[in-house]
């Protein structure tokens, strides 16, 4: 073969979207696989709960593959432990483009880590897909081209939040506990749109691999705060309830979506307060919490969603406690799905990236997605829900809004039924 052949065989090769499957048309992608990349925290303190969203998000995969895989190629999910650590989360990603040559990175976890990464991640321009955090950072679609995010992210999330507790609790004292990163400062952005200034009579923040936050709840406390707001991961929502039933403590406890697992933080709960010589049932500790979603409710057996979760997770994951953070996976993992179809029969990353800025899609959540040209951020809005038992109880109806001064505004539109196969149908 001529080198003016050669080149010209190489471009034919990288042009995903039409034409019969070829073999490599991109860094990850053979004839037979699609290999893509995350960083998760496996172990260290985000671990319980979040741990769970990698399996739930491979196990999809495998159901997708065992379906025909995407375009004929099955999906290979490689997901590393980085330890909620920004400093292992670098090195991780590092050789999953550099040696493993993933075709993406789907879903890394973490504000705090993945935004020591998003920088290299655009220069390399490795696609970027649905970081598992609401920060509104990774919505820069003319700073980081390759980056989308995916779950509600935390304005909008604190935005909502903010006008229920404004309408429910009107005059009432308030206080916020948040991750001090962005996590917990875009959540606090939200919030102060809609709580009037003068009923927030505390804003205590932690910082994540502290476990002591009694200092923080003490302030609260002494604050005499009736409504405490947590922007906070699950073990930390389960160090402040702890720190808070010490005090006797019993505010109305309203959490955001990440950190309001009844099962993980049941889990928690008692495994703190083991540790801590004592034994009690976290289940009546979390009653009544208020929290938001964007997704089925894994409580609900009706739901062509949680039917189609839980048959997979029956089959391929039956050691793991069915519950949001199953649900979460498995979502984003369908969305993924979704955008490689789309990105053609011989992908590229360019094809891919198009694709979720030129497609509605429409999947498990409530509300719709944000993804354009000119937005890469992800859902549009959450429902307002409350813990009863084990499960989060929907109430009123789903809503949306912007990340700026926008109006919340009701959704009406009914959600998706899950397809028949569990594959997403071809768009």
């Amino acid at each position: 073969m001529t080198t003016a052949a050669a080149v010209l065989a190489a471009a034919a090769s990288g042009c995903g979207g039409s034409g019969g499957k070829s073999g490599s048309s991109a860094p990850g992608v053979t004839a037979t696989t699609v290999t893509i990349g995350s960083h998760q925290p496996l172990t260290g303190p985000a671990a319980p709960g979040y741990s769970a969203n990698s399996a739930a998000s491979k196990a999809f995969f495998d159901y997708v593959n065992a379906h025909g895989g995407v375009h004929g190629r099955k999906i290979a999910y490689k997901y590393v432990d980085d330890a909620y650590n920004p400093t292992q989360t670098v090195s991780v990603v590092q050789k999953l483009v550099l040696q493993d040559k993933v075709f993406a990175i789907f879903n890394g976890l973490g504000t705090p880590t993945h935004s020591k990464v998003v920088d290299y991640l655009n220069a390399q321009r490795v696609p970027d897909l649905f970081v598992a955090s609401g920060c509104g950072c990774w919505d820069e679609p003319a700073k980081h081209p390759e980056t989308f995010g995916w779950q509600v992210d935390y304005i909008r999330e604190g935005k909502i939040l903010g006008d229920h507790i404004s309408k429910t609790y009107p005059g009432k004292k308030v206080a916020y506990f948040s991750q001090n990163d962005d996590f917990g400062q875009d959540g606090v952005k939200g919030l102060d749109k809609y709580v009037p200034p003068a009923q927030v009579v505390s804003r205590q923040t932690y910082q994540p691999g502290a476990t002591d936050v009694s200092a923080q709840v003490q302030a609260i406390a002494q604050a005499k705060a009736d409504v405490v707001v947590l922007f906070s991961i699950p073990t930390y929502t389960a160090l402040f309830r702890l720190a808070a039933l010490k005090l006797d403590y019993r505010p109305t406890f309203v959490v955001s979506n990440v950190g309001s697992d009844p099962i993980t933080l049941d889990g928690l709960l008692e495994s703190f307060a083991k540790s801590g010589g004592t034994k009690l049932s976290g289940s009546p500790l979390i009653q009544g919490m208020v929290t938001d979603g964007y997704l089925s409710s894994p409580g609900d057996a009706s739901d062509s969603w949680i039917q189609l979760y839980k048959k997979i997770h029956d089959q391929y994951i039956p050691k793991l406690p069915f519950n949001g953070n199953i649900v979460y996976g498995m979502s984003a993992a369908y969305t993924f799905v979704q955008a490689l179809q789309n990105a053609g029969k011989n992908p590229t990353r360019k094809s891919l990236v198009d694709g979720l800025e030129k497609t509605k899609l429409t999947g498990p959540g409530l509300v719709p997605f944000a993804f354009s040209a000119q937005s890469h951020a992800g859902y549009t809005g959450a429902q307002i829900g409350v813990i009863k038992g084990d499960v989060i109880v929907p109430q009123g109806q789903p809503v949306t809004t912007d990340d700026g001064g926008g109006p919340i505004q009701p959704y009406t539109a009914p959600q998706p039924q899950a397809p028949a196969s569990g594959v997403p149908p071809a768009g």
